[in-house]
């Protein structure tokens, strides 16, 4: 038996060999290949990697000079203050802040923090989405300074080498000296000392914790974090990287409580200038447009300094008379020509109070100035303005709108429907229309109607912003052609180079040819004897009033056939209002600004594409126009059954 078990074994060991030694020749082979092809693809990358010498050459950070459209000054940003520092410039609290924040293994790590991908990788598989990187501090440094921000496996890969390659050449200190100097800060600053001067007007030598900290959380997201722009979410952040100071041993519980009471925040520098939230607006886009740049750059823009003093001096005066006793708080106005160039843009009531632009960052409902969506929709459907629609309850599903007085009229004709902003007649245009192509309609104009719109976003529930709200109604102007809002029109350097010049025409027409008159028509009457009468200018002019739930948004946007305006009043914290509609004090302003805007122009009739079109040209056009909407009705016209889930019970919609 022994001998046999013996035998058995030495067979099964003769048998294996061959199988391992092939084994390990085909995984040497892999290897082998898989280091040469390494090899190869590394080769090309560093063979189109920049010239690092070129962009680490010591350098200010440009000076940034921002025009109106007739050439005037607004304001100069850049490095009129801003000066490289060291380490040993800083209090520690700053240094410690960023790396608490951005890369604690800074100084234990090559360039690559092999433990900090892994966890990242965990923590963004247990959320289910990205909700931490792995990029080191070094990496970041040789983004910043020698890549784009394109998404690629090429630039991950060139960035990984650069690290690499700055770990090698450089101490640590040196990494987070460039790192701190060169890192995009917000409100057009680049490095801390620029940042702590345009944000607390001192040095960044000079800085408390509290500051320390609100530098540090900026670099998440400089646009979203930065005090100018939001004071709430500055708080909050800084709060943040405190508790992160806290976790990686930099300082005590007691130092961030006696932070967070002292704080920076009464130390806050309200600069003063031209237009501010336009200059904020406009120069958080010139990164985007050119790129980071070492040389002094121009930036022509499309204000009128003209209006935009109106629109300010406006919108203060208002709110001084009505709002204490009418409880409003804020305001703002935006004021464009027909192809989208903004020549006016107030986002608050005080800059210097509060840097929040409630034209661009504030999402709310639009209430009835949504309606013209609506109806531009029935009209596309095949609805006439001298439809007949009844004034009577609706109900769709559980939801059952009222109109504000709580009347009904009966039946009255589709062009009266939006003078009067009567919300059963939006919402019976609506189910007519399908709320597809509603949302449809609105995507075309610029407008966000959420993922799932359903029959209330006839009464505006769908949020937006006053600019966008307000480049909706620019097709109207201009014959129906869709617009992207714009500031900038040429970026140029000192010597006249051009880096920018804006050239696009838009998203194309947006409302057929057919319709413009149509439309035209039926939101003049609104302002000539609708809910829009205080917005009357002596000339054509067309608008919508709005106003949403509880009286917590009022609105006004309208145009003539030389500028579109918007304006919204409300409160920053979503209270009512005491009864303020669209058609009261908003148009008013509306009307206010714009009688300054249109001194000098002569008067014009709104839009009517299809009157200056031959018989034949209208024909054939109507032909085309009947064929694409046919081939258009099964897709957009969504049964009102589907639509009627989630519906609010109640939508408190005025004017």
């Amino acid at each position: 038996m022994a001998k046999r078990k013996t035998k058995k074994s030495k067979s099964t060991s003769s048998g294996r060999t061959p199988l391992f030694k092939r084994l390990g020749k085909w995984v040497c082979t892999l290897g082998v290949w898989t280091l040469i092809i390494g090899l190869f693809a590394a080769g090309w990358f560093y063979t189109d990697l920049p010239d690092v010498t070129e962009n680490l050459a010591p350098s200010r950070r440009p000076t940034v000079w921002v025009l109106d459209k007739a050439g005037k000054e607004l304001a100069s940003v850049g490095d009129l203050y801003g000066i490289p520092i060291k380490l040993t410039d800083l209090p520690p609290a700053l240094p410690q802040a960023i790396l608490a924040t951005e890369d604690r293994r800074f100084y234990d790590h090559f360039g690559v923090d092999l433990i900090g991908l892994v966890r990242a990788a965990y923590n963004n598989f247990r959320a289910g989405r990205v909700v931490q990187g792995g990029s080191t501090i070094t990496q970041q440094v040789a983004k910043n300074l020698f890549l784009s921000s394109e998404r690629t496996y090429k630039r991950k890969i060139q960035e990984v080498m650069l690290a690499l390659w700055l770990e090698h050449h450089f101490s640590k200190d040196q990494i987070l000296e460039l790192y701190m100097n060169r890192v995009y800060l917000g409100a057009g600053t680049y490095g801390v000392d620029a940042a702590a001067r345009k944000y607390f007007g001192t040095s960044s030598r000079e800085i408390n914790l509290w500051q320390s900290a609100m530098l540090a959380g900026l670099l998440k997201a400089p646009s979203r974090f930065n005090p100018h722009s939001s004071q709430k979410r500055a708080d909050g952040r800084t709060r943040v990287v405190l508790s992160n100071m806290v976790n990686a041993g930099y300082i005590t519980d007691a130092q961030a409580k006696s932070a967070r009471s002292v704080s920076g925040r009464g130390g806050l520098n309200r600069p003063g200038r031209d237009a501010p939230y336009f200059i904020d607006w406009v120069l958080d886009q010139v990164r985007d447009y050119v790129g980071a740049r070492d040389r002094d750059l121009i930036v022509r823009t499309t204000l009128d300094s003209s209006i935009q003093k109106s629109a300010e001096k406006t919108l203060a005066a208002a709110l001084k008379k009505s709002g204490k006793t009418k409880n409003i708080s804020e305001g703002a106005v935006v004021v464009m020509s027909p192809d989208g160039a903004v020549r006016a843009m107030v986002g608050g009531r005080n800059y210097a109070n509060s840097q929040f632009n409630r034209a661009t960052q504030a999402q709310r409902q639009p209430g009835s100035a949504f309606k013209p969506v609506v109806f531009l929709s029935g009209l596309k459907a095949g609805m006439k303005p001298g439809d007949m629609i009844q004034d009577a309850p609706v109900r769709v599903g559980k939801w059952q709108p009222s109109n504000f007085n709580g009347k009904y009229v009966g039946d009255v004709t589709l062009a009266d429907g939006l003078a009067r902003s009567i919300n059963t007649v939006a919402v019976r245009v609506a189910m007519k229309a399908g709320v597809g192509r509603v949302a449809k309609t609105a995507r075309a104009l610029g407008i966000d109607p959420g993922p799932k719109p359903d029959a209330s976003i006839a009464l505006g529930t769908a949020e937006t912003t006053l600019l966008n709200l307000t480049a909706a109604y620019a097709p109207f102007a201009n014959g129906g052609s869709g617009v992207v809002p714009f500031g900038i029109e040429e970026i140029r350097d000192g010597g006249g180079e051009i880096f920018y010049r804006r050239s696009g025409s838009g998203p194309g027409r947006v409302i057929e040819s057919r319709l413009v008159g149509p439309m035209n028509e039926m939101m003049e009457a609104v302002v000539a004897r609708g809910t829009g009468k205080a917005a009357q200018i002596g000339r054509p002019a067309g608008g919508k009033t709005g106003t949403s739930q509880a009286y917590r948004d009022a609105w006004f946007v309208g145009y003539t056939a030389d500028l579109v305006s918007g304006v919204w009043l409300g409160n920053d914290d979503g209270k009512s209002m005491k009864r303020v509609t669209g058609g009261s004090i908003p148009a008013q302003v509306w009307r206010d600004v714009m009688r300054v805007a249109h001194l000098g122009i002569p008067s014009k009739k709104l839009p009517n594409p299809s009157d200056d079109r031959g018989f034949f040209d209208k024909l054939f056009t109507t032909i085309e126009d009947v064929k694409q909407e046919a081939s258009k009705v099964i897709a957009d016209n969504e049964p009102s059954s589907k639509n009627a889930g989630g519906i609010p019970d109640v939508i408190d919609d005025r004017n």
